[in-house]
């Protein structure tokens, strides 16, 4: 099952023809980005009917466009990546209908080597995250609407499942889309699509154990996809995909509790036809927010204030693809990479550091099934 195919519940519009693409080079798109430790690699993940799985890529430093080295052989599925602290293990979810979670040695970047797979108990997962105490990874189970724990063994293997907690949706099927921790590192926040809620739970470092601590409900028919924090770690940005909206919510790290704040539409009054943002992400220094919206193919841009807040759109620039799924800011958050899966896109365009807007699309080109990029 492809990610176009497990969200045919949404109704959303056929899938287009691959588009012709100009540009000689390849771009890149991924939430997560490198600090100034990276390996310098850079990962590209689709979906395996288009030949490509997991590719392996680096940027030209004069036209910013990236280039594909080599594809790592027998990578079913890629959708997410995630990397340790010490940048040698590189994990990635394999979205199948039997999932699995596996491990890659970085001992040479350029060519990550296998070390394990894993099941991930579940069908499809779309997302996964190394948990800050470095001892785990979770994931989250599209389909079955799950997330789950896996421990990290020595050498970056990781064992089997030590917890899973299900989801439960009231209108429609659980849609576990996300789990990532907050930035304390205390709690684990999965947003799950189906439920129209975002969960908090308390993780046992010792056990990986999960406990629930908190399920915000959101308005029936939010449909979460994904959350990003403020840098100050006061609120979360939490992005609808059934209604092309944001919600603000205050963070409590002492109690591990969500409130309910704000809402900002991710396009202008009147925008035609159907919207389901895909991608959101803050600037490091937490003046904007972004998001990808497929339907109108744009990034929004949204100016942050009352220290994270309010939100404000700003401006919603096209993506020169179809159906944007995923989007990164690059480590100098000079350049967004766009990854637009309907049309096999990869595209880029540039940041004004002054306005935080994106400016017009400089260059893109064809990889089929897309699905992120990941600096490493």
């Amino acid at each position: 099952m492809t990610g176009l195919d497990r969200r045919t519940f949404l109704g959303a519009v056929g899938a287009a023809g691959l588009t012709t693409v100009l540009g000689s080079h390849l771009a890149n798109a991924s939430e997560q980005t490198c600090g100034p430790k990276g390996t310098g690699a850079i990962y590209v993940s689709s979906y395996t009917s288009s030949g490509h799985g997991l590719d392996v890529a680096h940027r030209d430093a004069a036209t910013n466009a990236l280039v594909v080295d080599r594809t790592i052989p027998g990578v079913s599925n890629a959708s997410w990546f995630d990397i340790s602290a010490d940048r040698k293990t590189l994990y990635v979810t394999n979205e199948d209908e039997n999932g699995q979670i596996s491990s890659f040695s970085l001992a040479d970047p350029a060519k990550p080597k296998l070390l394990n797979k894993k099941s991930a108990k579940g069908q499809h997962p779309t997302h996964l995250s190394v948990h800050s105490s470095q001892k785990y990874v979770l994931a989250a189970n599209y389909s079955s609407g799950s997330v789950v724990v896996l421990p990290i063994l020595a050498g970056g293997k990781l064992g089997d499942v030590v917890d899973l907690a299900q989801h439960k949706g009231a209108e429609r099927q659980a849609h576990a889309h996300q789990v990532v921790n907050d930035p304390t590192g205390k709690w684990v926040l999965a947003v799950d699509l189906g439920a129209d809620s975002v969960y908090v739970y308390k993780l046992d470092v010792a056990t990986g154990k999960l406990k629930l601590n908190q399920q915000l409900k959101l308005p029936s028919g939010a449909g979460p996809r994904h959350l990003a924090f403020h840098p100050n770690g006061k609120y979360a940005y939490i992005l609808g995909e059934l209604r092309a909206e944001v919600t603000v919510a205050a963070w409590n790290p002492a109690t591990g509790k969500l409130t309910a704040g704000q809402v900002v539409p991710a396009v202008p009054a009147g925008t035609p036809g159907a919207q389901y943002p895909g991608e959101i992400t803050t600037a490091k220094d937490g003046k904007f927010v972004y998001a990808s919206v497929r339907g109108s193919d744009t990034i929004a841009s949204f100016g942050v204030s009352e220290d994270g807040k309010s939100l404000t759109l700003l401006n919603n620039a096209p993506v020169g693809g179809v159906y944007p799924r995923h989007f990164t800011l690059d480590p100098t958050e000079r350049w967004f990479y766009v990854s637009s899966d309907k049309s096999g896109t990869l595209s880029w365009l540039p940041r004004d550091p002054g306005t935080g807007l994106p400016g017009a699309v400089a260059g893109k080109l064809a990889l089929p099934q897309v699905n992120s990029v990941f600096f490493a």
